[in-house]
């Protein structure tokens, strides 16, 4: 980064931007200069880290989204479009995990809500934003996945599955992208210290869990980068192991 904010006139839609890992990455990419999209279902925690931002003296933008429903994120995006007529970086944050038993044992429902939200919003995503990407000749798609798309991980069989999915959904279309001068990079992190997953990670020792912070300047370091190159895959670990 040569200046402070290099981020400075670029529009960032963050998914998940309600709290933990999605809301630290808007806060940081706010501080870059990057006009923030937040998005999430909780309103009012949207709202909050809305008012954060702009009170960093950044700028933001939040529309609540439920991305499981098709027709809201297809609203979603038509909306940023009509407004600032651009997608510079996408960040597909939002995911949701499911850790209640074996496979066997998970309804049909709760497996199809989980691939709506952490593999087809991704997908459709890509979709509504990679066209206004290729005709600027720019931007930067950015995926949360998890490192339990390269570990077996007992009783998620479905969480690592969206997560192996959204891996090989996104490395194809990064060589679909990349003549367009579109990037398309993948952040794996194992245990993050945030309310998902019944906030697990929060019970572990500081060197033991990963904060959203961390996973912020991994993002803000790939949408810096310079334009002749970019990061396929980061996998980020805790020092200690638990």
């Amino acid at each position: 980064m040569d200046t402070p904010t290099p981020l400075t006139g670029q529009i960032a839609v963050v998914t998940g931007a309600s709290r933990g890992i999605g809301a630290a990455i808007a806060r940081k990419l706010a501080s870059l200069g990057a006009h923030v999209v937040l998005t999430a279902r909780d309103a009012a925690q949207l709202k909050h880290v809305d008012h954060q931002i702009r009170e960093s003296g950044g700028l933001a933008d939040c529309y609540p989204c439920d991305l499981a429903d098709v027709r809201q994120l297809e609203s979603f995006s038509s909306r940023v479009l009509k407004a600032h007529a651009r997608c510079d970086i996408l960040v597909n944050n939002a995911g949701i995990g499911w850790f209640e038993g074996p496979l066997h044992s998970m309804a049909l429902d709760a497996w199809e809500h989980l691939m709506a939200i952490n593999l087809r919003a991704p997908y459709l995503l890509l979709q509504a934003f990679a066209p206004a990407m290729i005709e600027a000749r720019r931007g930067h798609i950015i995926n949360i996945s998890s490192l339990a798309s390269k570990n077996p991980v007992p009783n998620a069989a479905a969480y690592a599955a969206s997560k192996w999915g959204l891996n090989g959904l996104m490395v194809s279309a990064a060589e679909e992208l990349r003549q367009h001068q579109v990037r398309v990079s993948l952040v794996a992190p194992g245990s993050v210290q945030t309310e998902f997953a019944s906030g697990l990670a929060a019970k572990k020792s500081a060197l033991g869990a990963i904060q959203p912070e961390d996973i912020a300047n991994i993002v803000a370091l790939l949408a810096t980068q310079a334009d002749q190159c970019f990061v396929s895959e980061v996998l980020v670990r805790p020092t200690l192991k638990s």
